[in-house]
Order: C-alpha cells, then sequence, then structure tokens
C-alpha cells in the first residue's frame, strides 16, 4: 500500500473528562483507519518536556504542563494511506474558533487552550512521536478483515 503511515492521537484530559473516547475513536475507525496502539495514562512533565520541546520557552507553556498533567490522556497510534494529512484534517484547527464543523474541535471544543485532541503534524514528526509515548512492544501489527475493501492493492 502506498503512503500507508502512522501517526499519534492523543486525548488530552478535558476529552478524556467530558468522555469523548469513544466518538473520538469512532470518527477515525469510520475513516477507516487502524488502530495499533492504544493506552490511557497519567503523562509524565518529563514526557511532555520532550513532547513539547519546541514550546518550553513560550509563556503559555507553564499552563499547558498543568493542564496535561491534570489527568489522564488516552494515546493512540493510528495507521493508513496518508494518515498525517487525514488525520490533521478530520482534527480540525488548532483554534476551535477557526475548526470547520464537523471536525473534532469544531465539534467539541470551545477555546483553545482545552481543544481536546493532540495530533502529529507531520510524518516525520509523528514517528518521533510515537516513540516517546510507545515501546515497539506496545504498538501491534495486524490487517483488519475489512482491508481489501478500503484499499486497493
Amino acid at each position: 500500500m502506498n503512503n500507508c503511515q502512522r501517526t499519534l492521537v492523543a486525548i488530552k484530559p478535558d476529552g478524556v473528562q467530558r468522555r469523548l473516547i469513544g466518538q473520538i475513536i469512532k470518527r477515525f475507525e469510520q475513516r477507516g483507519f487502524q488502530l495499533v496502539g492504544l493506552k490511557m495514562l497519567q503523562v509524565s512533565e518529563e514526557l511532555l518536556a520532550q513532547h513539547y520541546s519546541s514550546l518550553h520557552r513560550k509563556p503559555f507553556y507553564p499552563s499547558l504542563l498543568r493542564y496535561m498533567t491534570s489527568g489522564p490522556v488516552v494515546a493512540m497510534v493510528w495507521e493508513g494511506h496518508n494518515v498525517v494529512k487525514s488525520t490533521r484534517m478530520l482534527v480540525g484547527n488548532t483554534n476551535p474558533a477557526e475548526a470547520a464543523t464537523g471536525t473534532l474541535r469544531g465539534d467539541f471544543s470551545i477555546h483553545i487552550s482545552r481543544n481536546i485532541v493532540h495530533a502529529s503534524d507531520s510524518a516525520e514528526v509523528a514517528q518521533k512521536e510515537i516513540s516517546l509515548w510507545f515501546q515497539r512492544s506496545e504498538l501491534i501489527d495486524w490487517e483488519c478483515c475489512d482491508h481489501g475493501n478500503i484499499y486497493h492493492p
């Protein structure tokens, strides 16, 4: 399959608290993507420091850390054709006020500081983020029974 990729998606504490986990997973499954990794965790500041290393000097960084450690996060790895780009479209603009209706943020978020989900923004970043959040042994290589109906050989 050409352009088969993996991407990291993390349901942030507000998405978990609002019980949106099932609805978020449903959207990815309906799109035809395959879940290859899933876990719920209380994220450490050490992991977040690595994940958000490019934001370390931003004025909002301390509040971002407080928010991301305020409750559990559901981390997932999704696989599929052009999954990184498609996921960014499915998630919507970082600012929910600018996110289209039908996207996760457009449908479920109100404020940029509580935008329910993180999604890798490029294939390279996805590889880095997946390796931060998951051990190789936590990812499952498998083929779904409807694979032939979704992808042409």
